[in-house]
C-alpha cells in the first residue's frame, strides 16, 4: 500500500491548531469508570470524604484521565490532517499536570499539530492538547507522539479488516483536507500567552510521604499487574480507543503483533496508578513522561507487567522529586524512558 501524503506535505502542517466547540464535563461516575479501567483504586478517585480530606472538592481524576476527551478531539486531525499512513505506532506520551482535574470541572480542550520529525524514513508526529477550566486558565497540557507508517512491512488487508468491525462512524485511517475551507490555509493557533493555573501552583500537596526523609536510590514497593482481553475491551469502551489490535487477534496479527496488545496509554495508567499509591496524592504529580520501547502482550492467559521505581533526584528547594519507574512485561522493559516529577509539602 503506498502512502498518498509524503513526510514534506505533512510537515507543512506543522502548527495545524483548532479549538473544540463544546466543553468537556468531567463526570464522576466517569472518573470512577476509568480508575477502575486502569486499576487505579485510590480512594481519592472513588470516595468524596477521601478527595474533601486531600482537600478536593470532588472526586480526582487519575492523571492520564485527560486522553478520554483528546481522543475525541483529536480524531478530526487524523481523519482530516495526519492522513495517509497505513498505521500509527504510539511511541511517547508527557502529561503536564498544572491543576488537579476534578469531578465538576468543565474543560476547553485545545489541539495542535505541534512537531513532525522523519527518522530513519519513518514519520513521528506529535500532537499538542491544551485543557483549560472556565477561567480560561490552563490546567493539563498532554504530547501525545506517534509513528506514522505506509508500506512495507503493513498488510494491504488492514484497512478494509478494520472498517468491517470499527464502530459505525469512527475512522481509523482518514483522508480528507487539512486547510480552512474558507480560506484555504493552514489554522494556527491565535497569539497570546497561555495562562497557567494559579491556583495549581498555590495548592500544597496532601502526600502521604515526607519529604525530607526522602534519599536518592530509594527504592518503591514493586507492583504486579494483570491484564485480561476484557480488562483491554472495558478500557477501549471507557477511553474511546477502540484499535482492534486491542481486541481482535486477526488485525493484530495483519498488524505484524504475535497477538493482542495492550493499550500504550492503559499501560501509562497502571504506572501512574503505581505512583499515586506510594506517594498518597494523585495531584501532586506534576509531570509524567513515558516512551514505549515495547508492547504488552495479553494473549488467551491474559498478561502481566511489573512496575518498580526509584528516586532519580531530589531538589530541596521546590521540594519536587524525580521518580524513575521501570516497566517489564514477558522478560521485555515496555517503558524505554519513563520519570515523573511530584511536589511534596
Amino acid at each position: 500500500m503506498t502512502s498518498v501524503v509524503d513526510a514534506p506535505d505533512i510537515a507543512s502542517k506543522v502548527g495545524h491548531y483548532y479549538r473544540v466547540d463544546d466543553v468537556y464535563e468531567v463526570g464522576r461516575e466517569k472518573i470512577r469508570e476509568y480508575a477502575r479501567a486502569v486499576q487505579d483504586f485510590h480512594p481519592a478517585h472513588w470516595e468524596d470524604d477521601a478527595a474533601a480530606a486531600l482537600g478536593y472538592p470532588g472526586l480526582v481524576a487519575p492523571l492520564t484521565f485527560v486522553s478520554i476527551p483528546a481522543m475525541a478531539a483529536n480524531r478530526l486531525l487524523f481523519e482530516s490532517v495526519v492522513v495517509g499512513y497505513d498505521m500509527f505506532v504510539q511511541t511517547e506520551q508527557v502529561f503536564e499536570q498544572h491543576k488537579p482535574i476534578v469531578a465538576g470541572d468543565r474543560l476547553a480542550v485545545d489541539v495542535e499539530l505541534s512537531s513532525v520529525r522523519r527518522i530513519a524514513g519513518k514519520d513521528l508526529i506529535t500532537v499538542t492538547n491544551t485543557f483549560a477550566d472556565e477561567s480560561g486558565e490552563t490546567v493539563h497540557i498532554m504530547h501525545t507522539t506517534v509513528v506514522g507508517i505506509t508500506g512495507d512491512g503493513v498488510d494491504p488487508e488492514i484497512t478494509s479488516a478494520v472498517e468491517n468491525v470499527m464502530v459505525h462512524g469512527v475512522k481509523v485511517f482518514g483522508n480528507g483536507d487539512a486547510t480552512d475551507q474558507d480560506t484555504g490555509e493552514t489554522p494556527l493557533r491565535p497569539e497570546g500567552e497561555i495562562r497557567l493555573s494559579a491556583e495549581g501552583v498555590a495548592r500544597v500537596p496532601s502526600t502521604t510521604l515526607s519529604f525530607d526523609e526522602l534519599t536518592v536510590g530509594a527504592e518503591l514497593p514493586i507492583r504486579d499487574a494483570r491484564l485480561s482481553r476484557g480488562d483491554l475491551v472495558n478500557y477501549a469502551g471507557v477511553s474511546g480507543d477502540g484499535n482492534p489490535i486491542h481486541w481482535d487477534e486477526s488485525i493484530a496479527r495483519l498488524a505484524g503483533l504475535p497477538d493482542v496488545i495492550a493499550h500504550g496509554m492503559l499501560t501509562m495508567g497502571l504506572g501512574a496508578g503505581f505512583v499515586s499509591t506510594w506517594s498518597g496524592d494523585p495531584g501532586a504529580v506534576t509531570r509524567y513522561g513515558v516512551r514505549l520501547s515495547n508492547y504488552t502482550i495479553v494473549d488467551s492467559q491474559g498478561g502481566e507487567i511489573e512496575y518498580a521505581g526509584r528516586v532519580k533526584s531530589l531538589d530541596p528547594e521546590t521540594r519536587t522529586a524525580v521518580i524513575a519507574i521501570v516497566a517489564k512485561s514477558g522478560g521485555r522493559k515496555i517503558f524505554g524512558l519513563a520519570t515523573t516529577t511530584l511536589r511534596f509539602r
